[in-house]
């Protein structure tokens, strides 16, 4: 049986989850659609998607159109998770953006096309909402080859827009309008029609489906999710023009899109591009150890089906693995990665109950394996635990999941704009073994040096490899970015080399007669303990830089509005990169202090008259200008207080 692994994307509210749950029903795999605002919809199966009626995680689930097999993705619209529609979507054969025919292309669409194109997934339009009041085909349509993309091949034809009776035809592929359309991306066709010869209604058919692999042509389907007109002719695309998924039986290749767990424990959902991956097979994820298959559970029209294998094109949930979000077993087919941006929110957790503290710890600890985007730093010397996040409903969504899942109330406080530090200079700091107050059996050279622009952290034993014992050196390493989650403001550093210059340690040893002795020999916590107090000093005679998060803007807005909002963005610090004007639009293009963003698109529908699309994205952290740059506040103890560093982390 043919497989299509199919994602079904959309800007919030536009009926993404409607349509997921009208293809279940027409399908024959529901006795009738769920809904969204009662709470019943297949896909949206954890409580709290319910409560909200909104999709947070991506779900699966399959359903058969003929001999063609969907396995079919629901993913999130609202734009904090936005990273777990683009995980999905690097997997996926193929993509239905639902547009509301009402709404029109609101900001989240433009940004998930252009996901969609950068990775390269051939996409379908289905035009939402033709029966809902309001509704407006035409206007619809001269919005998205404005905003997406000039090439769309209008496949159906809606009597009655605008009312609960509309209906959605199919228009033949020897329609004059589709064959123009599809005349001006392929040259057989417009060689035909030029010369004014009948052309073929299979080679039309044929011109689309290789438009749509290409990505140079977007079919386009209008219906409603609520009534079901239009969803036969929208099938008809997915079986006639799509690509399938490939049936490789070579070596194992897959990829992991999605960590979640049930009452059975934590699944590893994977894409298999090729070979079978079978109960008990040995298998390495990413660069890790080989780890026995303990279960295999495959999508199908039945459900989530245990399997004794899963095969190639087949979506499957693992068990026994502890696999993360993004890993690969084997080859898979070069793709455009997606690297995520860094989170440009954070704040600090803390349970309402005290005596919680431990299951709240617990339970962000797993939720941050299921979602990698979550970036979690736990101070159990301090009992605090910090989250750096992508925006305030998912600060809700995550306190509602601690409450559900866990049974812990939480608050957020403290929540700024998240910078870091980057490293301006070099500077070198050396601590030896009983001086200067240092209690470890350990010595320690650092020399710290700047690096280029998103470098990261490097570390190197320098002439001490080979000198020093391999544990060591890890557990120096280890102290060394522990030192650095904290800089001389308070912020992460990044963006240097750390070398390793000197070294110091008790070899082995004990009393006569006697099993071995700490007190008289270095083990690996020495260095590790001591690493933060000399990176800290290295850092001071280095210098370290503030930096804030700053976003690249794209606004699209009428042309009368042009003025008023360029005045708003010079106030705001925008440096504007670029301007366009067509058809009585103009396009803005530039960048803007992420922490200004939301003051930004605050202020947009009154001085757009609601028609500007706003469309933001982390693009760089730039140096704060200021003689005071933000200070955050430490959390544990300081290690460039050597007498507070050395009493609270003893030896």
């Amino acid at each position: 049986m043919a497989l299509l692994n199919l994602g079904v994307v959309a800007h919030v509210d536009a009926g993404k989850t409607s349509l997921t749950e009208r293809l279940l029903f027409e399908a024959g795999v529901v006795a009738e659609p769920g809904r969204v605002d009662a709470g019943t919809t297949r896909t949206d199966a954890m409580e709290l998607e319910r409560r909200r009626g909104i999709t947070i995680r991506a779900a699966v689930t399959s359903f058969a159109i003929g001999d063609l097999t969907v396995n079919l993705l629901d993913t999130p619209g609202h734009p904090d998770f936005i990273a777990e529609v683009e995980r999905s979507l690097a997997v996926l054969d193929a993509a239905v953006l639902v547009v509301s025919g009402v709404e029109g292309v609101q900001p989240q669409t433009v940004v998930i096309w252009r996901a969609l194109r950068r990775i390269g997934v051939p996409t379908v339009l289905f035009l939402n909402k033709v029966d809902r009041s309001g509704a407006d085909v035409g206007r619809v349509l001269a919005q998205a080859r404005h905003r997406l993309g000039p090439h769309l091949v209008l496949l159906t034809e809606v009597t009655g827009e605008g009312r609960r009776e509309a209906r959605v035809r199919p228009l033949d592929w020897g329609t004059e309008s589709v064959v123009e359309a599809v005349a001006e991306v392929d040259d057989g066709v417009l060689a035909g029609w030029l010369a004014g010869e009948p052309v073929r209604r299979g080679d039309v058919r044929r011109a689309v489906r290789r438009g749509v692999r290409r990505g140079t042509l977007t079919p386009v389907v209008c219906g409603s999710a609520l009534t079901g007109t239009g969803i036969p002719q929208l099938c008809r695309v997915l079986v006639d023009v799509l690509p399938r998924a490939g049936r490789d039986g070579g070596p194992v290749a897959g990829t992991v899109f999605a960590v979640d767990r049930d009452e059975h424990g934590r699944r590893a959902w994977v894409r298999l591009w090729s070979g079978e991956l079978r109960v008990r097979d040995r298998v390495s994820f990413g660069t890790g150890r080989p780890e026995r298959i303990t279960q295999v559970a495959v999508s199908e029209p039945g459900g989530v089906l245990v399997r004794p294998a899963a095969r190639a094109g087949q979506i499957a949930a693992l068990r026994g693995t502890s696999a993360r979000i993004g890993q690969n077993v084997g080859a898979p087919p070069e793709r455009r990665s997606h690297r995520f941006p860094p989170a440009t929110v954070q704040a600090l957790v803390e349970p309402v109950d005290p005596a919680q503290r431990t299951a709240l710890f617990a339970g962000l600890a797993e939720l941050a394996d299921e979602d990698p985007l979550i970036d979690l730093r736990l101070d159990e010397r301090a009992g605090e635990a910090v989250l750096s996040l992508h925006g305030e409903v998912q600060k809700e969504v995550l306190g509602a999941l601690l409450a559900d899942r866990y049974g812990v109330e939480a608050r957020f406080s403290g929540t700024t704009v998240a910078c870091i530090e980057r490293v301006t200079g070099a500077g070198a700091a050396r601590d030896r073994i009983a001086e200067r107050g240092n209690p470890y059996l350990a010595g320690l050279g650092l020399r710290v040096d700047a690096a280029p622009v998103g470098h990261g952290i490097d570390f190197s034993p320098g002439i001490e490899r080979g000198r020093l014992p391999a544990a060591f050196v890890a557990a120096t390493e280890e102290g060394v970015h522990a030192g650095l989650r904290q800089g001389l403001s308070g912020w992460p550093v990044t963006d240097c080399r750390v070398t390793m210059t000197s070294s110091q340690y008790y070899p082995r040893q004990s009393k006569p007669h006697q099993k071995f002795d700490k007190s008289i020999s270095s083990v690996a916590a020495d260095f590790r303990n001591l690493a933060p107090v000399v990176v800290a000093a290295a850092l001071r005679r280095a210098g370290t830089r503030v930096c804030q998060p700053v976003d690249r803007f794209e606004l699209d807005l009428p042309g009368a509005a042009h003025a008023a909002v360029t005045s708003l963005l010079g106030r705001l610090g925008a440096r504007v990169l670029d301007t366009a004007t067509a058809g009585g639009y103009a396009r803005l293009t530039g960048h803007l202090p992420s922490a200004r963003v939301a003051r930004l698109a605050a202020a947009l529908p009154d001085l757009t008259g609601g028609e500007g699309i706003l469309v933001t994205r982390f693009d760089h952290h730039a140096a704060v200008d200021a003689q005071r740059p933000p200070l955050q506040r430490r959390r544990g103890p300081d290690p460039a207080d050597r007498k507070e560093w050395f009493r609270a982390v003893p030896r």
